[in-house]
């Protein structure tokens, strides 16, 4: 019996993996590492408090979202920067900027006509 291939996944689960990559400081530290250039896995794990295994379930994280490229050679693990996947977020941060630069235009605009000051003061009468 032929073994089905996992779908790949969609828009939404790809951003669901990189938020929650990017919600844990340690993954965002390591991620900054390796922004300046692509590091070993022992040399990632020594400035953590935190045992080799307990770095490497980080980066299996950082690895799924697609942040994070590791190579292998024998014993030896290379980790690199990924940032395409923030391209994506990228995306989706610009389709919701519009929305919240409107609705906080709105409020300044409501708070500097006063109308906010003209309301309590006929609530108070």
């Amino acid at each position: 019996m032929p073994v089905a291939e996992p779908a790949a996944p969609s828009p939404e689960d790809r951003l669901d993996r990189v938020f929650h990559a990017l919600a844990d400081r340690t993954r965002r530290a390591l991620l900054l590492r390796l922004a300046e250039g692509e590091a070993m896995v022992t040399a990632l794990a020594a400035p953590f408090d935190m045992s080799l295994p307990a770095v490497s379930k980080h980066l299996r994280v950082l690895e799924r979202a697609g942040l994070v490229e590791r190579t292998v050679e024998g014993r030896v693990h290379r980790c690199a920067f990924g940032p395409a996947p923030l391209g994506e977020v990228e995306q989706w941060l610009d389709r919701t900027r519009a929305f919240w630069e409107n609705r906080l235009a709105g409020l300044a605009d409501y708070v500097e006509s006063g109308a906010d000051q003209q309301m309590r003061g006929e609530d108070e009468r």
